[in-house]
């Protein structure tokens, strides 16, 4: 008996229409509900990274230290005794530089006043100006009178001299009422955009914490459960990936970690002199976690040191910006090519660009898996992009496209 042709064509024409509709709704849903779900991710992946660079430490310690468990233990009571050293190494002098910036806070304050009201008169004195010779000659012009050809009115007044609009004293205080209210509200959405972050940022945190510590005592179930997700067929390529990233993230974080060390160092013993012991301490301290966080923390990480110069006077500011930029020409010429020449080489502008991206995503936190994210997305493009659509071609092949690319002839151009 001759079989019905199209026998399951309902079925296939209900997959072919709805299943592109429900693939669709689903990333729209994802979109609309990321902004709730960016924390909960770079939690995940926060914790994931953290957990793959400290596990070769967990690996080595648990044949002495219990196992597993007592190892994270050991390891998260040393963590939290460097916290807590830390912050009582850094709160200490930093009360103490923060007081004395405070009590010679109003010269300063007194100082800078002077040519801000200076700017501040100029402008009223100009604002003035400009509203009388509009008034001036708009009364000229419904006299019938012509302006002159410099479109300045004949008697028109300066900046200094002659009749002023004055505005009525309830006006001038209404004005200022609503100056000093938008002012306020300014203010007062900054400090609760602020708070936020920092709530957030602590939430994120403390979630990392916890979840690293679990996830180092018993790592396996997280894995399983993400081979679960993968097809069978891939698990070989899948666990081809998951080494390679075991493996690059302890490189970064090393190299991250001796990097911190270095810079911290050099900025104590460059700042002993200008500061003390104590001072110069919480500078490295500062310079030493800025420096995690690619290109912004070092930035980020003079302010302090420029404000406690200025608390000094003189020339402090001075000395204290040329000894941070030599220290910052020091770090990127020889100390990061020195602790990344081992198999990490990460291009500036791709950290760049992942450090917009991560930050867009999920806030100032997302600067720290910045990095890590470029060699991941190295690894990812190696094995699930290069090796099926550029099998055969060569790093030196794609120099060699490069440098035609850029004009060059031969490597010795480079």
């Amino acid at each position: 008996m001759p079989r019905e042709p199209h026998a399951e064509a309902p079925e296939s024409h209900f997959r072919s229409v709805y299943l592109p509709l429900a693939i669709g709704a689903a990333l729209f849903a994802g979109i609309q509900a990321f902004a709730t779900l960016a924390p909960i991710l770079l939690s995940f992946l926060l914790i994931l990274l953290i957990s793959l660079a400290i596990n070769p430490l967990i690996s080595r310690m648990r044949a002495w230290a219990g196992g597993r468990r007592g190892a994270t233990g050991l390891v998260t009571a040393g963590s939290l005794a460097l916290v807590v050293l830390a912050g009582w190494a850094v709160l200490g002098p930093m009360g103490a530089s923060i007081t004395r910036f405070s009590e010679q806070w109003p010269g300063y304050w007194a100082r800078l006043q002077k040519p801000l009201i200076r700017m501040e008169k100029q402008a009223v004195l100009s604002e003035q100006r400009v509203q009388d010779e509009v008034a001036t000659e708009i009364r000229l012009l419904s006299q019938g009178t012509n302006l002159p050809a410099t479109g300045r009115p004949i008697g028109a007044v300066g900046a200094v001299g002659g009749p002023v609009a004055n505005r009525a004293p309830g006006e001038q205080s209404g004005q200022s009422r609503s100056s000093l209210g938008q002012m306020v509200q300014t203010i007062a959405r900054g400090v609760s955009g602020v708070a936020f972050n920092a709530a957030q940022a602590v939430t994120v945190l403390a979630t990392v914490f916890f979840g690293v510590t679990f996830t180092l005592m018993s790592p396996r179930p997280i894995f399983r459960a993400i081979f679960s997700a993968i097809p069978q067929h891939r698990h070989g390529q899948a666990l081809a990936i998951a080494r390679r990233i075991g493996a690059v993230v302890p490189q970064w974080a090393g190299a991250t970690l001796a990097g911190m060390v270095t810079i911290g160092l050099l900025v104590l013993l460059i700042m002993w002199p200008i500061f003390g012991f104590a001072d110069a301490l919480v500078l490295g301290l500062i310079a030493g976690v800025f420096e995690a966080v690619p290109f912004v923390g070092p930035i980020l990480s003079t302010v302090p040191a420029l404000l406690l110069a200025a608390g000094e006077g003189g020339l402090t500011p001075v000395w204290v910006l040329a000894g941070y930029l030599g220290v910052q020409a020091l770090e990127n010429n020889v100390i990061a090519p020195l602790l990344m020449a081992h198999g990490l080489k990460l291009h500036p502008l791709w950290v760049i660009l992942s450090m917009l991206l991560c930050v867009s995503a999920f806030g100032m936190l997302g600067v720290l898996i910045a990095a890590p994210m470029v060699a991941v997305a190295d690894i990812l493009h190696d094995e699930l992009y290069r090796k099926r659509f550029l099998p055969s071609v060569t790093d030196a092949d794609l120099d060699r496209l490069a440098r035609n690319a850029l004009g060059e002839r031969s490597a010795l151009a480079e």
